[in-house]
């Protein structure tokens, strides 16, 4: 069973991407609400997989991309956008983004990226 980290300032994100993950076969090991939480969680429980959200307070999705990377350039890390965001995507990809998903998303397009990965 995967484990999953899931980063997003939304508790209501998180809520639903948690219910999403655990319900497909996933172990949601942890969450975090901004980016410097993401890192602290990415190295004390060092899951399988992170879900990203790029808009956080604190510190960006982007920036915490960047340091986890930097930690382990073997991380697997999924971004997850809101539409219009493009530029970032493109950038979080040339961080070391595995992959990117649009929010509003579908169930189904979330397991098949993670299980992508």
């Amino acid at each position: 069973m995967k484990t999953v980290l899931i980063a997003d300032d939304s508790a209501f994100m998180r809520m639903t991407i948690k219910s999403l993950l655990s319900k497909n076969g996933f172990n949601v090991i942890g969450e975090a609400e901004d980016g410097n939480i993401a890192i602290m969680k990415y190295k004390e429980l060092k899951p399988d997989i992170v879900t990203m959200d790029i808009t956080m307070p604190k510190m960006s999705g982007l920036e915490a991309l960047k340091k986890i990377m930097e930690y382990n350039n073997e991380a697997k890390v999924i971004m997850l956008t809101a539409m219009g965001q493009q530029d970032m995507v493109v950038e979080a990809i040339k961080l070391g983004a595995k992959s990117f998903i649009i929010k509003p998303f579908k169930e189904e397009m979330v397991i098949k990226t993670i299980n992508n990965i």
